[in-house]
């Protein structure tokens, strides 16, 4: 689970979900998840800083993608890497391992 703080302190990180799904024209509920999944994710992280807004960014992407899928609303990984400007492999190694970490269980397809 995460802080307040969190929100706080990953406000760049959330601006960037919502300009993302923006460009998808992802649907409230998988906007929520995929914020969701993101503070999820990273809020046991340190304090975030430069050196990993990369990886940020992967996260970024895969809890769109992942947060898309859970709610119905799904994109391809094509469409999210392209909104979050990530490669898709980027999403293709990374959504699976967020839902784990997120305590959710990945289909299995």
């Amino acid at each position: 689970m995460y802080r307040a703080r969190d929100h706080v302190q990953n406000e760049r990180w959330l601006a960037e979900i919502q300009q993302a799904a923006d460009r998808l024209d992802l649907d409230t509920a998988a906007r929520s998840r995929a914020t969701d999944l993101f503070l999820s994710t990273v809020s046991e992280w340190d304090a975030p800083s430069e050196r990993d807004a990369d990886s940020r960014q992967a996260v970024v992407a895969a809890s769109l993608y992942a947060g898309s899928l859970i709610e119905g609303d799904q994109r391809s990984q094509s469409e999210v890497a392209d909104a979050a400007g990530v490669a898709r492999l980027t999403i293709q190694q990374r959504w699976k391992e967020l839902l784990e970490e997120a305590g959710l269980q990945p289909p299995s397809w």
